[in-house]
């Protein structure tokens, strides 16, 4: 590679990490603190929550994804809404 390369290679990604901190900067600003997972572990398991994993058909979970985005609770209080609606108890 030439000097020049180099130095605008250089230039490309310092312009590229000011971009990703501030962007981080402007996202923390109205956000509550991210818990690790660790921390997010102990509350879970204090909820009684477990994980549980499946595969499912990519079109059902496009729409589960979509309900997920307009349901307060996320994804997961999105799933056992439905799950109690087909009559599944908690």
């Amino acid at each position: 590679m030439k000097k020049f390369d180099l130095e605008k290679n250089k230039a490309l990604k310092l312009a590229n990490d000011l971009k990703q901190s501030s962007a981080a900067r402007v996202g923390q600003a109205g956000a509550q603190p991210k818990l690790d997972r660790r921390e997010q572990r102990k509350l879970d398991q204090e909820k009684g929550l477990v994980p549980f994993a499946c595969k499912l058909d990519a079109s059902l979970v496009k729409q589960l994804q979509e309900r997920a985005a307009a349901h307060e609770g996320g994804m997961t209080e999105a799933l056992a809404d439905l799950l109690v609606a087909a009559g599944l108890t908690r």
